[in-house]
């Protein structure tokens, strides 16, 4: 199999059931956003599991490609396989695909916890995959903070991660 990039245009660029998704380049707070999540979850990251900002993607099926904006996975993580973390951060332009789509897609190929991230509100949403599917978990407001255990102890306040 043959895998081709995407070209580095500052768009991201999915396959959701053959078809393309082609996501805009996203404003300064978005990637402020992803940015410092990465930060607090490397910092908290066992040594078995990467944090990874957009460069690994999911490939549930030979005709879905998923891109999550921040991912965590085990070391030897192989796409076909679900990472333990998916991590959306809400804009604009993805609001309906994240919140929709993506979750439903996240759910259905069984990656066990499912965040979104809204810069705009300061919100984090934290889902946690159960035999039924997603149960939100928390909705934490911005100077709330969430000690989370999935997939591994961090502390998280939406408004350190998006001010």
């Amino acid at each position: 199999m043959t895998t081709v990039e995407a070209p580095r245009d500052g768009r991201r660029y999915e396959v959701v059931d053959g078809r393309l998704l082609i996501t805009g380049a996203q404003p300064p707070a978005h990637h402020a956003a992803v940015i410092a999540l990465m930060v607090v979850l490397k910092q908290a990251c066992p040594p078995d599991l990467l944090v990874s900002v957009g460069s690994f993607a999911f490939r549930p099926t030979p005709h879905t490609t998923l891109r999550p904006d921040l991912l965590v996975c085990p070391r030897n993580y192989s796409a076909t396989q679900p990472p333990v973390l998916a991590v959306e951060v809400l804009s604009p332009s993805t609001r309906t695909t994240d919140v929709v789509l993506k979750r439903t897609l996240y759910e259905t190929h069984h990656i066990p916890s499912y965040w979104l991230l809204d810069p705009t509100t300061q919100e984090l949403t934290i889902l946690q995959l159960t035999p039924t599917g997603y149960t939100c978990q928390a909705v934490v407001q911005p100077e709330e903070t969430f000690h989370a255990t999935h997939p591994f102890p961090v502390d998280l306040t939406p408004a350190a991660l998006t001010g």
